[in-house]
């Protein structure tokens, strides 16, 4: 195997001055190659959230006026996130584990492998059940990487530099998420046009891509010395990625199941709020849209027969003739070409917002601690994500609210990157980083299960995702309740 030649990695100097001056060209490369890898991760993670309302169509066929059809879809879509998230929880504490036992490059490249094989295979799917079971196993790989790379990333980073790299890792995850919604955003005008394929199967083999990825972490990345001095060590009591050895250690313990609840905040509200909000635009702008494109198909076919064309068939009635029907299926292509533009706008803006709150939370944490970072950041959330599911209407709200919502609600996730490897030893880091961000998707595939009952109290509203959204956001506030009892670790170096 070859590597990039490089100093010891956990013995750098630290520079006086700005905190890039200690890192070397090894550093550059570590950060860049587990950005890379949590880059293309949060690109699969957003392709899935983008597509997934054109799949449920296309898996769970009939007519979308029909409301027990679109309930249907809707249900299903539910079902594919909460197993996803599943496998994404399994796979964060196998992989997290195994991070521990055979060291972090190793068990990257595995992750990475694993989840661009299985969003491939995603686009093969022809029914609910197989595409759920290809996203179970695709959120193995998904979920392992997380833990790996930022153990990996702490563990090689000088100390200054450590909490500004980190905020750097999560923060180039946003790019990824932009380049879905850049992919989804292309894919809608094509079909706009006339693409004679399915957008979201073309999606998902784009996500495949990143596999190549693998290839480079195995030529070159090397084990942190931390890692490798551990591994090696003789001492018995310990038991690398031993979850028998976390849950033994009183305050091991503590910081795993603390930390497990503060991850909870996060990691539900993002998947159970935050990532439905391209379907509230999408919800929210379907009548006007689709009123809109009927206005230009009239100008060009008649008021009419576009009124022949989308009465529905009476029972026993000649089917529609076949010019009737291709005006059809180009003004239902139509129609779903552009509104696929809503959901990718808000994607963007996002994202565009995550990338400078969770940059942003590591320079802050930096200032005045991790705790009062975190206690700024779980407030701001709740705040606004309620003004954004309560009062979203119009496409100018997109460009303003929705990426303040994304600065606040991905900014915690720069924290979790920064706070939980720095609560473990080094023989733990990857298992306990890995509990406390990954059993929250348990928690947090429960999520979507909740979202369809709420969804079904405030079913007699006009947009029930309003209403089911911004009672789910005081999860949020949870976090607060636990951040008392978890240690200060800013200016602290990491547990050996």
């Amino acid at each position: 195997m070859h590597h990039i030649d490089t100093p010891a990695q956990s013995s750098s100097p630290v520079l006086p001055g700005p905190w890039w001056r200690s890192m070397t060209r090894y550093h550059w490369f570590v950060l860049l190659v587990a950005a890379l890898g949590w880059l293309f991760d949060c690109l699969d993670q957003q392709l899935f959230v983008l597509a997934r309302p054109a799949v449920m169509e296309s898996l769970i066929p009939g007519n979308s006026a029909d409301p027990a059809v679109r309930s249907a879809q809707k249900m299903g879509g539910d079902i594919a996130t909460s197993i996803f998230i599943a496998g994404w929880a399994t796979g964060g504490l196998f992989f997290g584990m195994l991070g521990d036992r055979i060291g972090r490059a190793k068990t990257m490249m595995i992750t990475i492998l694993l989840y661009s094989l299985f969003t491939g295979l995603s686009a093969l799917s022809v029914g609910l059940w197989d595409f759920a079971f290809y996203r179970f196993l695709t959120g193995l790989g998904v979920g392992g990487e997380f833990a790996v790379g930022v153990a990996l990333v702490a563990e090689v980073m000088p100390n200054n530099a450590r909490p500004y790299t980190l905020g750097l890792l999560q923060a180039l995850s946003a790019v990824g998420n932009v380049s879905a919604a850049m992919v989804n955003l292309s894919l809608g005008l094509a079909e706009e046009q006339g693409l004679p394929y399915s957008p979201w199967r073309i999606m998902f083999l784009i996500g495949a891509i990143p596999a190549l990825l693998a290839l480079v972490v195995r030529r070159y990345l090397k084990e942190p010395e931390q890692w490798t001095a551990a591994s090696t060590s003789e001492l018995k009591e310990k038991q690398l990625g031993s979850y028998t050895a976390l849950f033994k250690h009183p305050v091991w313990r503590k910081h795993a199941l603390l930390g497990l609840v503060l991850g909870c905040a996060g990691v539900v509200g993002l998947w159970s709020v935050g990532f439905y909000t391209p379907d509230l635009t999408r919800e929210i702008q379907k009548k006007p849209i689709t009123a809109q494109v009927l206005e230009e198909f009239k100008a060009v076919h008649g008021s009419e027969t576009m009124d022949r064309i989308l009465a529905q068939p009476q029972k026993g009635s000649a089917p529609r003739n076949p010019d009737d029907q291709k005006i059809l299926e180009s003004f239902e292509k139509t129609v779903k070409g552009r509104l696929s533009r809503w959901p990718s706008y808000s994607s963007i803006m996002l994202n565009i917002g995550a990338f400078f709150g969770m940059f942003g939370f590591g320079a802050l944490s930096q200032k005045i601690g991790r705790k009062p970072t975190f206690a700024i950041a779980l407030v701001a959330a709740f705040s606004s994500t309620v003004i954004v599911f309560l009062f979203l209407t119009e496409l100018w709200q997109i460009f303003v609210f929705v990426p303040i919502m994304g600065f606040c609600q991905l900014s915690l996730f720069a924290g979790y990157a920064i706070y939980f490897p720095e609560l473990f030893p080094t023989w733990l880091r990857s298992t306990g980083t890995s509990f406390c961000y990954n059993v929250g998707r348990f928690v947090a595939a429960t999520g979507p299960i909740a979202k369809i009952g709420l969804d079904s109290i405030y079913a007699g509203s006009e947009h029930a995702t309003r209403y089911t959204g911004a009672t789910m956001c005081f999860v949020f506030l949870i976090g607060l309740f636990v951040l008392p009892f978890l240690p200060e670790t800013k200016g602290k170096p990491l547990p050996e």
